[in-house]
């Protein structure tokens, strides 16, 4: 079977697509073969070796976390699923294989059925972000009906579930985003949308601030109400221990802390985000779609930014160009 592979650190263009023995499934687990993946930052910054102060990446590596696909074979003691239904979920990604590959070995217990009517292409554009945005708003922030939320990052595969998703809880969602996607943001339900650059001493205060970017935190924690909730999906890669330095300060200096946390999805997680999809209260966040052939543009793509949602890997597609699920 093919799959993308790094073997050093660097670029896009240090991704190959290799050939490996397709997986077998062992105890607890399935095989899926994969219809699509995404391109996710954590990855991004995994190849490119900014995670290893915090997490040794063995080479070769396999990029890809999350999937939708179709069942092909179940191992002992994988009872909940059999062969031929469509699922999604993640895999583990400090593990040796990722899901940018024809074929992957997953534990059952990270998958659950997809969406009803959904392609695999369009699901898959909400498994890792709708799982991190429903983690923070829910369970982190506590996000509550009537409440002012900020999602900063609004166009990307986290805050572009986030704005739908704080829209379905009944709070009034400001979006930070560059003014090209703005059409974009707006269509996903957000009340105001502000560019991205302004000042944040310009914005008002917040109940509760979902950020993506992982930058000036303290600032931006500034601009919650006093019993006001921030939650921190990223850190700056850059400058990372300043970006967790200032987290850990937020908890010693009054009210208003800042949460971090990485996402460790579970079936129930996404069965909730099914019933969302399944009753049109999201909708998918695809932006374009690219054969595992072209894995180093899909990785480019996504690095130069300016991207609407997610950057979906599809190891079925062999046409040469990139596809846009639009249909612009």
């Amino acid at each position: 079977m093919k799959a993308a592979s790094f073997a050093r650190f660097g670029a896009p263009d240090v991704l190959d697509v290799v050939e490996r023995h397709r997986p077998r499934a062992g105890a607890g687990e399935v095989v899926v073969r994969v219809d699509a993946t995404t391109v996710n930052g954590g990855e991004i910054a995994q190849r490119r070796g900014k995670l290893q102060w915090i997490v040794r990446t063995a080479l070769p590596a396999y990029p890809g976390v999350d999937l939708a696909g179709e069942i092909v074979e179940t191992g002992p003691g994988a009872t909940t699923f059999r062969p031929g239904e469509l699922v999604w979920g993640t895999v583990d990604e400090r593990g040796p294989d990722g899901t940018a590959a024809e074929y992957v070995a997953v534990p059952a217990g990270r998958l659950a059925r997809m969406p009803q009517g959904w392609t695999p292409q369009d699901a898959v554009s909400l498994v890792a972000g709708g799982a991190t945005a429903l983690i923070g708003l829910r369970d982190k922030a506590r996000l509550q009906p009537g409440e002012r939320l900020l999602v900063r990052g609004a166009a990307g595969g986290v805050g572009s579930v986030a704005v739908q998703v704080g829209k379905a809880w009944g709070a009034h969602v400001t979006a930070l985003a560059h003014p090209r996607s703005f059409p974009f943001v707006r269509s996903l339900g957000a009340d105001e949308v502000i560019d991205y650059r302004r000042p944040l001493s310009d914005l008002d205060r917040f109940d509760v601030i979902l950020d993506t970017r992982g930058t000036e935190l303290w600032r931006l924690r500034r601009k919650l109400e006093r019993s006001g909730r921030m939650v921190a999906i990223a850190f700056d890669v850059d400058r990372p221990r300043r970006s967790l330095a200032t987290i850990a300060a937020s908890a010693v200096f009054g009210p208003r802390r800042i949460r971090f946390f990485l996402g460790r999805p579970v079936p129930d997680l996404f069965d909730e985000l099914r019933r969302y999809a399944e009753d049109g209260s999201l909708r998918s966040v695809a932006d374009r779609v690219y054969p595992l052939e072209r894995i180093q543009d899909a990785h480019a793509h996504a690095e130069a930014g300016g991207v609407h949602g997610k950057i979906v890997v599809a190891p079925g597609v062999s046409s040469t160009a990139a596809v846009d699920p639009r249909g612009a």
